[in-house]
């Protein structure tokens, strides 16, 4: 996965918004403005190469103190991405770091 080319996409608006993600976008208090103005802090921190239609992958990134997660499907053809969901990770599922997944 190239986290280049996602934040190139980012800032070139070259972004598909899913309907998943636009539904849950004000219930989960993160908007596009933050996920827009967040991109050059996007790490990769999980990657689904193999994942149904397109490579995908999981980032965390941050804006403003809100630490969130956003699930995003690479279309290297397209040269373009997906934003599928984003959530804010909890404690539950996360490490204090919010980046690796807890061990179940």
């Amino acid at each position: 996965m190239d986290i280049d080319f996602i934040k190139q996409c980012v800032k070139e608006k070259r972004i598909r918004w899913s309907y998943h993600l636009n539904m849950r976008l004000k219930e989960r208090f993160i908007s596009r403005d933050m996920i827009l103005n967040s991109v050059d802090r996007f790490e990769i921190i999980e990657e689904y190469p193999n994942d149904k239609y397109l490579p995908s992958c999981l980032v965390y990134s941050e804006y403003e103190g809100v630490k969130f997660h956003i699930h995003l499907a690479v279309d290297y053809n397209d040269k373009s991405i997906v934003l599928i969901t984003d959530y804010k990770p909890s404690l539950g599922k996360w490490l204090v770091d919010l980046k690796t997944r807890r061990q179940k």
